[in-house]
């Protein structure tokens, strides 16, 4: 008896992701070695908003804080840094590595009222915090129009 498979756009368009990467090498494995080598990756983020600042929160479990840079640039913020892998160890056998380590680098384009001038960054316990204060120039103020 046949079985029906629903189709799923986004498994297709994965698939078909990673055929380009892997043709233009730079598939998942950085060493081209195929599964249970170590993957780039890209830090997870949260952005915010209140009515006094942007935040992004990245996790960066396991990176060190001097592994870490944050810069704003042309109007765009750059998370960038480096997971290290654990040293071989003696008398260590590794059976499977599914996390990921190596460098990463992710780029938001700062909205229109955020002020540049005051980005500021803060690192505790594997997470990245960047505060990024609303423009006071730049907030819309309401005018009240007399109706005649």
């Amino acid at each position: 008896m046949n079985s029906l498979t629903s189709w799923n756009p986004f498994r297709e368009m994965e698939t078909m992701q990673d055929r380009i990467l892997r043709a233009m090498n730079l598939s998942a494995s950085r060493n081209g070695e195929g599964s249970g080598t170590v993957t780039e990756w890209s830090p997870s983020v949260d952005i915010s908003e209140d009515d006094k600042e942007y935040v992004i929160k990245a996790e960066l479990p396991e990176v060190d804080k001097e592994y870490v840079k944050v810069v704003v640039e042309n109007g765009v913020l750059y998370l960038k840094g480096e997971r290290k892998f654990e040293k071989e160890v003696k008398n260590k056998k590794y059976h499977r590595i599914e996390r990921s380590y190596g460098s990463f680098m992710r780029s938001f384009t700062l909205p229109d009222d955020a002020d540049p001038a005051k980005v500021a960054a803060e690192f505790k316990d594997g997470l990245l915090q960047v505060h990024m204060p609303k423009s006071e120039a730049k907030k819309p103020k309401a005018i009240e129009v007399a109706v005649s």
